[in-house]
């Protein structure tokens, strides 16, 4: 096959323009095409980005998209880990997944883990009338907390409130060059080194007679790959962070439920009355759709591709885009409204809703935890709706140029 410039001649490289533009520069860049296909360079190697939900099925084939060795450096340093779930494709994928399925697919799980949630947050806020606190910093180490107990990770107080600032720092540094990125790679080498020992210690203790409610520290410990062996205790490490980090990520969702109460108050009475929490999961839906989280997804073409008519040269990096599909107007009427409602009703899960990936989480590489998301983001909404506190002058803009964004202020609350 000729060379990628041959085929598509010089392309100009847009890694400035996505620092500088953030989550509106893929969505802009589409717009000057057919809509579906953008082709440029990040880093100075050729990239072809998709559109839509016929891309989205694309994307997710792995006879067309794989992840091994797609994640660049940096990202694997700060936000996933090396040797991580994703970067794995194939059979060794799929064994490595059902440990976090059976993990985060888990009713009774998701339920305990609720439960956890509601009390850390209910003594987050108890006793502290008249305080002004930071939602997004007094979230995160709620989450910490309850995710901590959940998983069997024994750590609390100034341990749990290390994890919590580490991790939001391993997220909010991994697509930033400078001291953001510099302290999300000290973040993660700090808590792998946690998680480690955590698993070396576990080893050295007798395995207890079968029973049900496994935690997540002795399901990731005593996790066998397809060969029979231990994960080592690195890559064991970066899984439990896998698991830890995404949990604690929800202060971002929970920033912005906040900030949506805030902008449509009418809310708050709908939640404190929604007995059955079916506003309360509409309403989560919305918020992931509505704000922005991750711009968009990456794998290398497996093979020659044709996508469209246009051909894709294997080992070429293919993005996904994310934050515009959740707001396309030929698939969301009204996009830029925030509409809970068109979540609500039976089965009201649209397959073009992908804020954290699209696909089968069984089969591919969607986010497994993302019931945990929904049903945690629900239960924060819900607890928001039913406090008392004032909402100070601040500034609440989220600057779309920054990723991932949050309101400036991380959204500041008077406790009444």
């Amino acid at each position: 096959m000729p060379p990628f410039e041959t085929l598509m001649g010089p392309l100009r490289d847009g890694t400035i323009g996505v620092w500088a533009h953030g989550y509106a520069w893929l969505p802009d860049r589409l717009r000057t095409t057919d809509g579906t296909t953008y082709r440029t360079r990040l880093l100075g190697k050729p990239v072809t980005a998709l559109h839509g939900p016929e891309a989205v099925r694309f994307f997710y084939d792995e006879r067309n998209v794989v992840r091994k060795e797609a994640l660049p450096g940096p990202v694997l340093d700060t936000l996933f880990g090396r040797g991580a779930v994703h970067t794995l494709d194939g059979e060794a994928h799929r064994a490595r997944k059902v440990l976090f399925l059976s993990l985060l697919k888990d009713e009774k799980g998701l339920a305990d883990l609720g439960a956890e949630v509601r009390r850390r947050w209910r003594e987050a806020v108890e006793g502290r009338t008249g305080e002004r606190v930071v939602l997004f910093g007094e979230s995160a180490k709620a989450l910490a907390l309850a995710v901590c107990h959940w998983a069997g990770l024994p750590l609390s107080g100034p341990e749990a409130q290390r994890l919590a600032h580490d991790c939001t720092a391993m997220v909010d540094g991994f697509a930033a060059p400078g001291p953001r990125h510099a302290r999300a790679r000290h973040a993660r080498a700090r808590q792998e080194k946690v998680m480690a020992d955590l698993v070396e210690a576990l080893r050295e203790t007798p395995r207890p007679p079968a029973r049900d409610g496994v935690t997540a520290l002795e399901a990731v410990a005593r996790h066998q790959e397809t060969d029979g062996s231990l994960l080592d205790p690195h890559t064991a490490a970066v899984e439990l962070l896998n698991i830890v980090r995404p949990t604690i990520a929800i202060a971002w969702f929970a920033t912005f439920a906040a900030h949506a109460l805030h902008r449509w108050p009418h809310h708050r009475d709908l939640l404190r009355s929604d007995a059955g929490g079916v506003h309360a999961r509409a309403f989560a839906h919305e918020v992931r759709r509505f704000y922005p989280f991750a711009p968009f997804v990456g794998g290398l073409a497996a093979r020659d591709l044709t996508w469209r008519g246009e051909r894709i040269p294997e080992h070429t990096m293919v993005l996904l885009d994310l934050y515009g599909q959740n707001h396309d107007p030929a698939l969301w009427k009204n996009p830029y409204r925030f509409d809970p409602h068109r979540f609500t009703g039976a089965g009201r899960f649209p397959e073009h809703l992908i804020p954290q990936g699209g696909g089968d989480p069984g089969q591919g590489h969607r986010c497994p935890g993302e019931d945990i998301t929904v049903m945690v983001l629900a239960t924060l909404a819900t607890e928001l709706a039913r406090l008392d506190y004032g909402v100070p002058d601040q500034d609440l803009t989220i600057p779309l140029s920054r990723i991932p964004t949050l309101p400036r202020s991380g959204f500041e609350l008077d406790l009444v």
